[in-house]
């Protein structure tokens, strides 16, 4: 067979059949993120294992590459990463482009902040109008001198700058924006110590553990200190549990449907989607778990099962703040109401993404009341209709879940940055039941 073109603009979904089988869907974005950057300022050859190969974790590795860090692809999901040490990334006098990752635009400004030459981090269209001040402005108070635009990329970042610790406490949760400061904390005198409002996933933490830094972090806070040293290390990457999440909801609206997902990451940072699917009344085991790479993991069996509308917890957005466009999914076709609050941090993510969920669901028909930080959601059928994904790949996804359980096709314009986190989504996705096309 071969592969659909994945990159093309536009796709159709359509209701299919119950959907059935093993989906195995590809490596943690966040973690392989991290497993580059780490490994590549480690001493010692670093191995990679279940590396997600999408556009954005390419982007990073192409960087860290531009820096003087020698990358090995041995196989396909595999990299082999020659560690130059905390100190011996090289400048270039090019821009860095990061496509449109904004996990590592955020992630190499804070490593970026402590090295002795300037850079000049850049993006996409999209990611040139993502918000970046949450970073550089903590960055500026540990000494960093970081140039942008009204805020927004590019990023110019100075070197030789001298940063010093720094106490935050972080006005809105965001691994992002800890993460970029323990990066840079790495390179400071005294101890870097970020504290959330709510807890968020601790990839980078338990990663600088992994890599022998020493690190002190529990849910909600995390403290380091300058002046050690990464070593090299092996990196097992588990499953995606955002690129699993399309497909426990898909199989839980699909009558008939029982689907198993193996070997998912289950950070309890990462997991809130899980919680709420199963508040909302979906059926969803957890089989087999174990630990990977110092992540907990296992096999998420799913089968069809009648939601129910709920009050989603405010504890749980922090952890599900990437699987929401397809939670609202979940919810304009259950029975009864939804309530989302608290997750004002949608509106600055690849697009507006509750502007641009209410207005899809809107089109198929669905009722929903915006807020400023969330939605209300009623619970009904779904009709036919064309949406806008705004180069977002999550509402793309989460509308060709739509499609599934729709009266008619639904029909979702330009789809092309699906590969940044997902790529073989259609084959995937069309081999366990999707009826999901190219459109002309």
């Amino acid at each position: 067979m071969n592969p659909i073109d994945q990159r093309s603009l536009d796709w159709n979904s359509r209701p299919g059949r119950p959907l059935h089988g093993s989906v195995p869907v590809p490596g943690d974005k966040s973690v392989s993120h991290r497993a580059l950057m780490l490994a590549a300022i480690a001493e010692g050859d670093s191995r990679i294992r279940g590396f997600l190969e999408g556009e954005d974790t390419r982007a990073t590795a192409a960087v860290l590459a531009q820096l003087g860090v020698h990358i090995e692809t041995p196989a396909a999901g595999e990299r082999v990463v020659r560690g130059v040490g905390l100190h011996g990334l090289r400048g270039t006098t090019q821009s860095l482009d990061c496509g449109n990752a904004g996990t590592g635009m955020r992630l190499l400004t804070g490593l970026l902040a402590g090295q002795a030459f300037d850079s000049t981090l850049v993006g996409d269209t999209s990611l040139s109008k993502r918000p970046m001040r949450r970073v550089t402005e903590p960055l500026a108070s540990m000494g960093a001198r970081i140039v942008a635009h009204d805020g927004l990329p590019p990023l110019q970042v100075r070197g030789g700058q001298s940063l010093r610790g720094i106490r935050y406490e972080l006005p809105v949760a965001s691994a992002q924006v800890k993460s970029a400061l323990l990066l840079a904390g790495l390179y400071a005198t005294g101890e870097t110590e970020i504290i959330e409002p709510h807890p968020t996933r601790d990839y980078t933490e338990r990663m600088l553990a992994a890599f022998g830094w020493p690190i002190d972090f529990s849910p909600g806070r995390a403290k380091l200190g300058g002046g050690h040293a990464l070593h090299a290390t092996d990196v097992d990457v588990p499953a995606d549990f955002s690129s699993a999440a399309f497909f426990l909801v898909a199989a839980s609206i699909v009558p008939g449907s029982a689907l198993r997902l193996p070997a998912v990451g289950l950070n309890p940072r990462r997991t809130g989607l899980l919680q709420a699917l199963r508040l909302m009344g979906a059926d969803i085991t957890v089989e087999h778990e174990r630990e990977a790479g110092g992540e907990p993991v296992g096999d998420l069996l799913v089968r069809h099962a009648p939601l129910r509308g709920i009050e989603l917890p405010e504890a749980l957005v922090p952890d599900m703040i990437d699987e929401f466009p397809v939670l609202f999914i979940a919810a304009a076709v259950a029975s009864g109401r939804t309530v989302i609050r608290g997750a004002a941090e949608l509106r600055v993510k690849e697009s507006d993404r509750i502007a641009t969920m209410a207005r899809g669901l809107r089109t198929l028909g669905a009722m929903i009341e915006e807020t400023a930080d969330g939605a209300i959601i009623h619970g009904g059928q779904l009709g036919t209709g064309t949406v806008e994904s705004h180069l977002d790949h999550r509402i793309a996804m989460s509308f060709a879940v739509a499609g599934l359980v729709a009266s008619g096709p639904v029909r979702i314009n330009d789809c092309t940055h699906v590969a940044t986190s997902f790529p073989g989504f259609l084959e995937l996705a069309n081999g366990c039941g999707f009826a999901l096309q190219v459109a002309d």
